[in-house]
């Protein structure tokens, strides 16, 4: 399924930023309800039949995070996305608490906005109402990878992996040959994004690549101020 058509409730009390915003994504095809305030986000996530939720975090009436809690109460699995004006972390920890996709902090280039809606609609199956279980066990190439368990399996031969291992490459199958944005890498899994917890990712990247290593038609990329992409011909969730 395209992910173009799809119904987004935009939550922007910014009136000419939520203006620009709404027009943009409608050039691109989105077709998108424009709420001022979470009092009326709300109402129309009630109402309508939505694919996906952008929330500004700051509003009046009903902040972002307070609106999110709501639509995740009456449908668990809607997607969204928080804008924010704010870099604080723990404002970025809240969103990702509360079951946020993604985060973006203003300003920001409309362009990765756009991919950002891509990559989660693709993870979702193309829509909400359309997503899969989410698997606990993969093929990665000639490998095989058993979440629960912590183990990863070549030809008989089988790895241990630590909890933050198995995190990470859980983290990259379900982004399989696809990106993993860093940053969301380092928050949901070492809960900070700070250089010295991204160091300590980009260890467990180097140890990933070294399980992986024996199957040629496997390896995990470094996309330049982006994040990382496990790519594997015949890469399968189970």
């Amino acid at each position: 399924m395209s992910d173009k058509g799809l119904n987004i409730l935009l939550a922007e009390d910014d009136p000419n930023f939520g203006i620009v915003l709404k027009d943009y994504l409608e050039l691109h095809d989105y077709e998108v309800t424009l709420c001022p305030d979470g009092c009326q986000a709300i109402t129309a996530f009630r109402k309508g039949s939505f694919d996906l939720c952008i929330l500004d975090v700051m509003m009046p009436e009903k902040d972002g995070f307070t609106l999110a809690r709501e639509i995740k109460k009456l449908q668990p699995d809607m997607p969204l996305i928080f804008l924010t004006a704010k870099t604080m972390r723990e404002d970025m920890l809240e969103g990702f608490k509360i079951g946020a996709d993604d985060y973006i902090t203003k300003p920001f280039d409309s362009e990765v906005l756009l991919y950002k809606i891509k990559a989660i609609m693709h993870r979702k199956g193309g829509s909400a109402a359309t997503e899969k279980p989410e698997a606990t066990e993969y093929n990665i190439g000639h490998y095989r990878f058993q979440y629960k368990l912590r183990l990863l399996h070549y030809n008989g031969d089988i790895q241990k992996l630590s909890p933050k291992e198995t995190e990470l490459l859980r983290l990259l199958c379900q982004h399989l040959n696809d990106v993993m944005p860093r940053d969301e890498a380092l928050l949901r899994i070492w809960h900070e994004d700070s250089y010295f917890t991204g160091r300590s990712m980009d260890v467990y990247i180097a140890k990933l690549r070294k399980y992986l290593r024996h199957d040629p038609a496997v390896e995990i990329i470094n996309i330049h101020g982006q994040g990382y992409r496990l790519c594997a011909h015949n890469g399968v969730m189970l």
